[in-house]
């Protein structure tokens, strides 16, 4: 028997888009490379290194022996406001600006004389941050897409250069969001069937022939077929007719989630300190949950980039404290639009007893909590999922992106929600809110969804589930498959 040389530890470098609902699901995806035996290097923009040494502490980027973080800069403007940065602005400016500063920091990491971490042998990429493509052909590196939206919102932004050749979009004009026009049925995409021209995504909805979102839609899904291989937050059953569709599409595709469920087979408790909120988190909201009866708590959070006017603020509270229901509402402070998320004081004083009200909060733990009943949601992919995680079933107000997507499929392919139509009135948003909380159709969705809760745990289960088998598939035929691995003889 012979011997062998020391087989070379693999580096992954991990690239979020810089806003939270990608971040965090690229630092789980991280987290379960680097139990597998990556490096990681982790790369945070300049402004997001900052907020998130606010919101978690000085020590809280200090990572692990193998898995440090990075910056680059965003290319914007500097600025000490603590919300999300303008998505639009920042799409544009990531696209122009970041290769350079990428490509620098991938030189860094590969100067053997000035570091004592291994080469870069793979990169992971947001799947709106493609010009790392072109850093990881300089390098003859394999690059993974990382789609941390839904399979049937990437499906649709793949349709965005169909729906303006056949003149769909944009708009003609204004009068087209009003007149009955986004109520037409798109019968053409396949796994999205009867779905309308306004469950689309929201970038669709312009009338501007040069509308940025728009643009880098259609350019960042003709970019995406350059990639190794797309990987998605999702799993098998969840969206199988998409993901099959995708597959003849694409490079090779693997769903590999809920990631949360992965992360939870993980015994090693060092990832725990590791996070990735640009908020502080109030976890007293806990111990006041803990105090409630099990289903009895509707949770409201739109999420980190939603934003609405006062007016409509107002009418979510007034059809919360109508409801007669106890709710647990996250209200970042730039929540309302151009100004203050002020709510009167009569509404305050008649919801005192039952409703607690939070500036953010570990909203896994919140999900999963036993007396969380219902889901106000905007329909982002992330609390899709961590909806499915917990059993929880969903109200629906789709703001931005694929958000729309996510809300018609949640209802009515998932079977998990209820939407609320048009304008924001306190009508409706009681009558949905006891609905889902009391009503007979509220049964419906929850047993729908506890079903598609076990379908998550039973993909993400060891050794044979769907997604554990993929994140093994993926990992072994593109990831390593840079290394020169020598085998004993």
């Amino acid at each position: 028997m012979g011997s062998t040389a020391i087989i070379q530890k693999p580096h992954a470098v991990c690239i979020p888009f810089p806003a939270q609902g990608h971040i965090n699901p690229m630092l789980k995806m991280a987290k379960i490379l680097h139990y597998r035996g990556f490096h990681i290097t982790f790369v945070n923009t300049e402004f997001n290194r900052k907020r998130l040494l606010k919101s978690r502490g000085p020590n809280s980027l200090d990572g692990l022996p193998s898995f440090r973080f990075e910056t680059i800069p965003d290319g914007l403007p500097e600025s000490d406001v603590e919300a999300t940065q303008d998505i639009p602005s920042l799409c544009d400016s990531t696209r122009k600006l970041c290769l350079a500063p990428f490509r620098n920091l991938l030189s860094k990491l590969n100067d053997t004389s000035s570091s004592n971490v291994p080469p870069v042998t793979c990169i992971v990429s947001d799947g709106a941050m493609t010009f790392t493509l072109d850093a990881a052909a300089e390098l003859g590196i394999p690059e993974v897409l990382f789609w941390t939206a839904s399979t049937c919102g990437f499906m649709a932004f793949v349709q965005c250069r169909r729906l303006i050749e056949m003149g769909l979009t944009p708009l003609k004009d204004s009068s087209y969001l009003t007149n009955g026009y986004l109520d037409t049925v798109i019968d053409w995409i396949p796994g999205l069937k009867g779905i309308r021209l306004r469950d689309l995504p929201s970038f669709i909805r312009t009338t501007d022939p040069n509308d940025l979102m728009l643009d880098f839609a259609v350019i960042e899904m003709e970019r995406a077929q350059k990639a190794s291989a797309l990987i998605f937050h999702t799993f098998d059953a969840l969206e199988h007719e998409v993901l099959d569709a995708l597959s003849s599409m694409f490079p090779p595709i693997y769903s590999i989630g809920p990631l949360q469920l992965l992360l939870n087979h993980i015994p090693n408790s060092d990832h725990k300190s590791i996070g990735s909120n640009l908020w502080k988190e109030e976890s007293g909201c806990l111990e006041w949950l803990d105090r409630k009866e099990a289903n009895s708590v509707v949770y409201v959070n739109f999420g980190s980039i939603t934003v609405m006017t006062s007016d409509q603020l107002i009418e979510f509270a007034w059809g919360l404290a109508n409801s007669k229901q106890t709710f647990f509402w996250i209200i970042r402070s730039d929540l309302v639009e151009g100004d203050s998320a002020i709510l009167p004081r009569e509404f305050r004083e008649e919801t005192k007893e039952r409703g607690l009200l939070g500036n953010w909060c570990p909203q896994e733990q919140v999900l999963n909590h036993p007396s969380i009943g219902g889901f106000l949601t905007h329909s982002g992919w992330n609390s899709t999922i961590e909806s499915v995680c917990g059993g929880v079933p969903i109200i629906s107000w789709p703001f931005f992106a694929e958000q729309q997507t996510n809300c018609w499929y949640s209802c009515n392919e998932l079977g998990i929600g209820m939407e609320i139509g048009g304008a924001v009135k306190r009508g409706e948003i009681e009558s949905l809110v006891r609905e889902l909380m009391m009503g007979q159709k509220g049964k419906q969705l929850k047993k729908k969804v506890v079903e598609w809760k076990k379908l998550a745990e039973e993909a993400t289960s060891r050794p044979t589930g769907s997604s554990y088998v993929n994140i093994d598939k993926m990992i072994n035929e593109v990831l390593l498959t840079t290394l020169n691995i020598l085998k004993v003889v």
